[in-house]
């Protein structure tokens, strides 16, 4: 479709975050002036929302992540409601379960209190009742795990955006195949923005939903945002031996591994201390498997010793440098420019309230679902980060 030369709202990045926020716009706040998203990649071959693990929790530190995921949750159990009586994401609920040694322990309690707090369903479990839930588990070594009996699992993150963006569309959010190239400022305000295939659309609100290439669309407005991709390869098993009831396993290193149908997916060894910038790199890195996911999952989960990779993928995360948490909520010195960017590694979960937010923020001009404010962007330039403990 041609773009118009105007809008009312432009939306760089059509996948989970921008789709969502267009949504809500839209659908459920009724905002009758132009809403336009653009996306590079309509397909979404190697967006971070297709790439990801495709998963939900409430086991973070920080309570407003876990309002977020709560928010999500809520979505995710009543599509039906929402999007039709065919919505279907597969959502499965099958748990969470964070494994801590001693030394992790008390940090894996602080944040079940948290979590408690906020009315989560997770639950502490000692090395005695981890064995009695889950025999297949070695549990020496482990001081506790925290599981979520409910309320946490995955789904597929195709069917989830698919759902969003079609709303919007219906509802009148119109989509483009482009790239963001400029933007126009002027005075503290965004003005427009240019596209790669020569077009300019003035805009009155621009919204950054551009997952890991955040920053660099940020920088086009000569604002900073500490937001970059990071490679993740996905490595998918399969095992000899019936692992009945496996959640999410987190693993006290941080890898992780889930059932996926009748084969698993695993990952998260990468090292961050070293990493680089990802751009344009989607080369599956098979040494971390070899050399760290699989001999931490078997140590772990005895039966995995013998395990046979079938595939593997590697995606973009979109990393804050800061805090690995997100920002969310309008430039204090370029007030129509609003970001919704950093989720680093859990913002797929997250999009529906974080598209919530933003949406209220433009429409209304404050949070009323929930109140984001610890994301603010002011913590940027303050260098006040706010640390999630709790990351995968």
């Amino acid at each position: 479709m041609i773009p118009s030369s105007s809008s009312d709202i432009v939306i760089v990045g059509g996948a989970a975050m921008g789709s969502a926020t267009a949504y809500f716009l839209k659908v459920e706040l009724g905002f009758a002036g132009s809403v336009t998203v653009i996306e590079r990649d309509p397909t979404y071959a190697h967006s971070s929302t297709t790439l990801s693990a495709a998963s939900i929790r409430q086991q973070f530190s920080t309570p407003e992540n876990i309002r977020m995921s709560l928010f999500g949750l809520e979505i995710m159990r009543n599509l039906k409601e929402r999007f039709g009586p065919s919505a279907d994401i597969g959502f499965h609920e099958g748990g969470y379960l964070l494994l801590a040694s001693e030394g992790g322990k008390a940090i894996l309690e602080q944040n079940w209190q948290v979590q408690q707090a906020e009315g989560t369903a997770i639950e502490l479990l000692d090395p005695q009742a981890l064995s009695h839930e889950f025999p297949w588990l070695n549990v020496e070594g482990i001081a506790a795990g925290a599981y979520g009996r409910r309320g946490e699992g995955w789904f597929d993150a195709h069917s989830l955006l698919d759902l969003f963006r079609k709303a919007a569309r219906d509802a009148g959010a119109v989509y483009v195949k482009d790239e963001v190239v400029g933007i126009d400022h002027r005075d503290g305000k965004a003005e427009a923005v240019r596209l790669k295939s020569g077009g300019r659309i003035a805009c009155g609100t621009l919204v950054n939903a551009a997952g890991p290439q955040g920053g660099d669309v940020a920088a086009l407005a000569g604002l900073g945002l500490p937001v970059e991709p990071r490679k993740r390869s996905v490595f998918v098993v399969r095992c000899r031996t019936e692992l009945p009831r496996m959640p999410l396993l987190v693993e006290p290193g941080g890898i992780y591994i889930r059932p996926e149908g009748d084969v698993y997916i695993c990952g998260g060894a990468e090292d961050e201390r070293g990493e680089k910038r990802a751009d344009g790199d989607f080369e599956v890195d098979y040494s971390l498997f070899e050399e760290a996911v699989w001999p931490a999952l078997a140590t772990q989960v005895p039966a995995l010793e013998e395990l046979k990779l079938i595939r593997a993928w590697a995606g973009h995360y979109e990393y804050n440098t800061l805090d690995q948490n997100a920002v969310i909520g309008p430039h204090p010195a370029m007030p129509n420019f609003f970001f919704l960017n950093g989720f680093s590694g859990h913002g797929l979960q997250q999009a529906p309230a974080a598209g919530r937010a933003v949406a209220e923020l433009i429409t209304t001009g404050r949070f009323q679902t929930l109140d984001l404010s610890v994301f603010d962007y002011r913590r940027v330039i303050e260098n006040r980060p706010v640390f999630e403990l709790n990351v995968i």
